[in-house]
């Protein structure tokens, strides 16, 4: 598939779920826009899209947890993308290693 293909949804960005390549541990969702996608793909450090801030950033770029990029995939429907990366240090912006670490959803 290439790039003009992904569905991007009317704010123009695509989710980006990133799993360590190895592992396939589920370390964290951001968003990308088409300009993050070709960054990430050209660079092989994962770019993201920050909608609080309205602007790219690199993962890493200011914490030094970053994330090299193995490979990236998408979905069947082209919305959402798996981003197989290599991750140094926390991934999450708490400090853990994942944003999904103990937050266990119950009825209760």
């Amino acid at each position: 598939m290439k790039l003009d293909e992904i569905a991007f949804n009317e704010d123009g960005l695509v989710c980006a779920v990133a799993q360590q390549y190895d592992t396939l541990e589920v370390l964290m969702v951001a968003w990308m826009d088409a300009a993050a996608v070709r960054a990430t793909l050209t660079t092989g450090t994962a770019t993201y899209f920050s909608r609080s801030r309205q602007r790219q950033w690199v993962k890493g770029e200011t914490s030094g947890h970053t994330q090299r990029v193995v490979e990236v995939r998408y979905d069947c429907d082209g919305d959402t993308l798996l981003v197989s990366v290599d991750q140094t240090g926390a991934a999450c912006h708490t400090g853990s290693r994942t944003c999904f670490d103990d937050r266990v959803l119950t009825l209760d």
